[in-house]
Formats: C-alpha cells, structure tokens, sequence
C-alpha cells in the first residue's frame, strides 16, 4: 500500500496534476480506504481486552471435515485442508481453544457495602493456597491494644512468594473467622485446622515506597550447635532452624537485631528459618549457651560422650577424650594396627626419590599416648587459649588458590588406630616430590647415620623449652625422658618450598595454624561402622604405650568410636571433609583426590584469613 502511494505522488508530478487532484485522488482510492478501516478495527480491539474470535473452533473443524468428505471430487486443496485438520495435533489445538474460550477467568468479587463509612482503613483479601511447606509468617498480639499483627515474613516461604503479607499487617480474619480477642496459638490452631485456600483479611501496614535495601548476604560456619526447640526465648519454636557446628548458612535477613533469618547451604532455594543473631548469643544471659562444652540435643542425634567438666579441663590440652577412664583406654591404642600396615613396625625415615620421609618413627607417635602423663607443666600457663569459642558463628567466603599461591596446610586428624598415620604415608610415598610432612624436633641425642633436618630436628632442651613458651609448636610431648614436638617453622619450610604439607596432628592443634598464612584444609578420617570396623581389623594387633603387639579387643573399637564421635562433636566445626576408612586402599585414593580439589577447587574459608589487614 505504501509503494502504491509513492507511485501515485510520482506519477502525478510527471503529469502536472495539480496538488488538489493529487490529494483527492488518493483519499478516494479503494486501497486506501480499506487501510483506514483496518487501522479502525485496530484501535477499536486495542481498547477491547482479547476475546477469542469463535469460542467453538473444534466444532467448526468438523462441519469443514464432513462438507469436503461430502464433495464428490474436492480438488488437491481441499485434500490438502482436509489432512491439516484431521491431524490430532490440530484437533488438541482447536479442543485447547475452546475450553479456554468458554472459561471466565475474571475474578468474582464480593459489592462493596453501601453504608461503608468514610473514614474506613483500607483492607487487603490475601488468598493463599496451604501445601506441604508451611505458611512461612509468624504473628504477635500487641499487648495494649490486644491486636494481632504479622511479626515477620520468612524469606522464600508461601508468604514471601506471594508479595501479600508484610510486617506489620494488622491481622482482621482468617477463613471468615475474626480473630479479635483471640490469642495467637488460637489463631495458629485455626491455621493448622484449615485445607487448601486459606483467606486473609488484613490492614496493611503504612503505604511501603520503595523498598530499603537489603544489605548484601552474608554466610556464615556454625560454631555450636542450636536446637530452637530447646531455646525458650525464640519467638517462634516452629519457624526456627536447626544446625549443627560446621554447617554453612546462609543469612538471608538482618533486619531483626535479635532474630536473623537463614538457610544452610548448598540448599538455598530453601525456606529460610530463625536463628539468633550474634549479638543476642554473646549477650550475657546466653553466652553460657554455647561457650559451654559441647552437649548433644534432645532433637538432634548425640555426638558426644558423657564427660564431666573437669576432666574436659584436664584433657583439653592434648586433645584427649573427656573422663579419666576412657583417658587411661585411649592412650593404649596407636594410630595404626601393625599386620594391616605392616610398614608401621619400621624404625627409621625412609628415603624416595633423594627426598627425605621423616615423621613416620614410632617414638615420635608414641609421645602423644604418654604426654598426659608427663607434658611439661612449667609454659602451660602461658599457652594460647584454644578451647573457648570467640563467636557462634564465623564469617566464610568463598576462596579459591590461584596457581602462584602457596599451598595449602592438609591436616589429617582422626582417633588412634584408624590409620591416619598409614594414610599419610602412602600419601607421600605416593609422590614425594609433591608432598611431604613436616620434620619433628626432639632433644634425644643423634643416632649413628642420622642427621639433623632429615630423621628429626635435634634440639636442645634449653632451645626446645624456648620454642614451647613462644608457642612455636603445633604440638609437644615426652617420652622416655625426650621431647619431642611438630614446630610452625617445620610446617612453613615445606610450605616454602613448593610443595603439599601434609601433618597429622590432635584436634586441639588445628587453632595454632588456623590462620591465612597456612589457610589449613582439614580432613577428619572416620572409622566405619561397628560391624566392618571389627571385620577389617579382626586380625591385626596394636601397640601400646609399652611398645608390646597385642590382636585388637572389643574394647579396643568401642573406645575408638567413643574417639571419633568426641572428636566430631567436639572440633567437627574445623573439619572440611570427612574420610571413612572403610578400605586402606579406597581411602588413600578419596584422600589424594580430596587434596587435589582443595588446593585447585573453590571453598568457604574464614573471611580473615583474605583480610589485607595483619
């Protein structure tokens, strides 16, 4: 239509018309006046909402279908047509269009009152469909005036996905039933009662304008464990969250000082729950809530075995179980059993590749079983204070080691006889020229063939007390009138040189390089269950304190679940991979696999140890 108007306007210059004819020419043109007629229609329908053209097109098909069956001869287009309507995709179609066509889908909505008087607050009716997830809106009555409101809507519930309800909406009914004089559990009892649709009438809150912006997330490692069923002081047992020490969370809203909202991770399309805030759990009436050792829930399975509080003081400093009868138990166990790691009965470092094995000699293991016995008394006082907690919660961010960083600290830890020390070992075997263990030092005289740097760090006891009261050592013990310890520095020098330090150590030493120097990534190896653990080990034999093989007992695995469950529930917020050592060789294998994505792979680790600040 536009070509044939600018053909019109040049043929009318070519001719001399005058502008007067040219113009009405065009106006009386069929073709024009049917393009104005079109542009009516359209307007028209643009004001109009959308309605289907037929609400019967199914029906109609069929009439065309039988008057061409009915035609004699139809030509190849009307057996064409015929094909294209019979086919059942065409007919689903045209049955979609009508059902659609015939539905009203205008809500219905209640007239007005006629005597509704002016000065009438303004109500919302907010619908909302109970499923399996909960409302996700806690309600709290005003003590003066008896309302009941919305207290606060929970991030990602029902409530929040729909836009409706909001903080501080003046609660009228619920289902048709007015809640005026109710108290809440009342009004949750009618909630719990009601199926499918529930109706709301509410007051809104103040007109709300755009929205304050919410600070940026923040995630967060739990350092205690919380059970809301148990803390008397959460608003709203029900909606709270329950979590564990070492569980990542997610703190999805601040905007309650006391009451944070938060979802753990990797879960975070989850419903949020409450947790409290950091500054109500350091608050002095509930600091002794989770600064206390730790205490197994009622609703969450135990981790812990009984201890009394003075034996967790006694033992605390070498990491030992809690309780003078299990102490005496566990120092009999070492940390691996001599016919299934035969290589554990060798005396001596070992030598691969020109690089030097040290670490492995079972004098230096066998201190850790003597040292609450005879751990020097005399830089004890003057020891960092490693067993109470700074924070329930640690701030994490996720980091991940770019090629010219330093590596990272593997620290293995595990109950005695589970086969850390083994692990380790064919670890470095593996290949030592990417990994290797940090280089003991003791203050026992130099052997025959043996170096210092090499077998150990030999030391003075003047040099080897200097270190310990300047906290230089990850740990440190005696045995048989010697010293013997892990240093920082020893850990550091590997580090330095470029390749993966890998240590095994007690729980209680994890805090002493738990900084952004080392950004440690520590591996709990776990024994297997009860039945498996007693098939494995059936026939090995263990050595004591006393350096004397005796086959494993019942006593010798109860004692060490009892270890490993202590050590789970105790330091299991520091660990960030667990390893079962269900097969000697499947487990080495998870455990240089699990190295490789720790020093390559993104992880949460603590937000200070990327602080620029020293």
């Amino acid at each position: 239509m536009l070509s044939s108007v600018a053909e019109e306007v040049r043929l009318a210059i070519h001719s001399d018309i005058s502008g007067s004819e040219v113009l009405y020419s065009l106006l009386s043109a069929p073709w024009l006046q049917s393009l104005l007629k079109i542009y009516e229609c359209l307007q028209k329908f643009r004001r109009l909402p959308p309605s289907p053209y037929l609400p019967y097109a199914s029906g109609l098909s069929h009439e065309i279908l039988s008057n061409i069956r009915a035609v004699p001869a139809p030509s190849p287009e009307a057996r064409q047509l015929y094909s294209l309507l019979k086919s059942p995709h065409l007919q689903a179609l045209f049955s979609a269009h009508d059902m659609v066509a015939q539905t009203d889908y205008e809500p219905v909505l209640p007239p007005l009152p006629e005597d509704l008087p002016e000065d009438e607050e303004a109500m919302r009716i907010v619908c909302l469909v109970k499923n399996k997830q909960p409302l996700g809106a806690t309600i709290k009555r005003d003590e003066e005036t008896g309302e009941i409101y919305i207290a606060r809507v929970i991030h990602g519930g029902l409530a929040d996905r729909s836009g409706l309800l909001h903080p501080g909406d003046l609660l009228v009914e619920v289902n048709g039933n007015p809640v005026e004089g109710l108290d809440p559990e009342q009004v949750i009892q009618i909630l719990v009662q009601s199926q499918g649709t529930i109706l709301f009438k509410v007051i809104p809150n103040t007109p709300q304008s755009t929205k304050t912006q919410q600070p940026a997330l923040l995630y967060v490692r739990a350092m205690a464990d919380y059970c809301p069923l148990q803390d008397p002081a959460i608003p709203c047992p029900d909606a709270g969250m329950v979590f564990s020490r070492g569980d990542l969370l997610e703190i999805v809203d601040q905007t309650d000082i006391h009451w944070w909202q938060a979802r753990k991770l990797p879960n975070a399309s989850a419903c949020a729950g409450l947790i409290p805030s950091t500054s109500l759990l350091k608050s002095k009436q509930r600091e002794t809530w989770w600064s206390q050792p730790f205490q197994a829930h009622t609703c969450i399975k135990s981790l812990s075995i009984a201890a009394d509080e003075d034996d967790v003081k006694t033992n605390i400093g070498n990491g030992a179980i809690a309780g003078n009868h299990i102490m005496k138990k566990i120092l009999n166990l070492v940390e691996d059993l001599r016919e299934v790691y035969p290589e554990e009965a060798e005396e001596g470092a070992h030598t691969m590749g020109g690089i030097y094995i040290s670490g492995f000699r079972r004098s230096f293991r066998l201190w850790r079983r003597m040292t609450h016995r005879k751990r020097r008394q005399s830089c004890y006082s003057c020891s960092p204070n490693t067993s109470a907690l700074s924070s329930p919660y640690e701030e994490v961010v996720s980091y991940q080691r770019r090629p010219d960083d330093p590596h990272r600290l593997i620290i293995l830890v595990g109950p005695s006889g589970v086969g850390v020390n083994e692990l380790r070992k064919r670890l470095i075997k593996l290949n030592p020229h990417t990994f290797q263990g940090a280089v003991p030092h003791t203050t026992r005289p130099a052997r025959d063939g043996e170096g210092t740097g090499k077998e150990y760090n030999f030391v003075t006891k003047e040099l080897f007390d200097y270190m310990v009261c300047n906290h230089r050592f990850l740990e440190y013990g005696e045995y048989k009138g010697h010293l013997y310890g892990t240093s920082i520095d020893a850990v550091k020098d590997v580090i330095d040189s470029g390749r993966m330090c890998v240590i095994d150590t007690e729980p209680h030493s994890i805090l002493s390089v738990r900084n952004k120097k080392f950004k440690p990534y520590v591996i709990f190896i776990k024994p297997p269950s009860s039945e498996r653990l007693r098939q494995t080990r059936r026939d090995a034999h263990i050595i004591t304190s006393c350096v004397v093989n005796r086959p494993f007992k019942d006593v010798d695995f109860e004692e060490m679940e009892d270890a490993a469950r202590f050590m789970e529930g105790k330091y299991g917020q520091y660990f960030d991979r667990v390893i079962v050592n269900e097969e000697l060789q499947d487990a080495c294998m998870k455990l240089f696999n699990t190295i490789q994505l720790a020093q390559e792979g993104p992880h949460w680790i603590p937000a200070a140890w990327l602080s620029t600040e020293d």
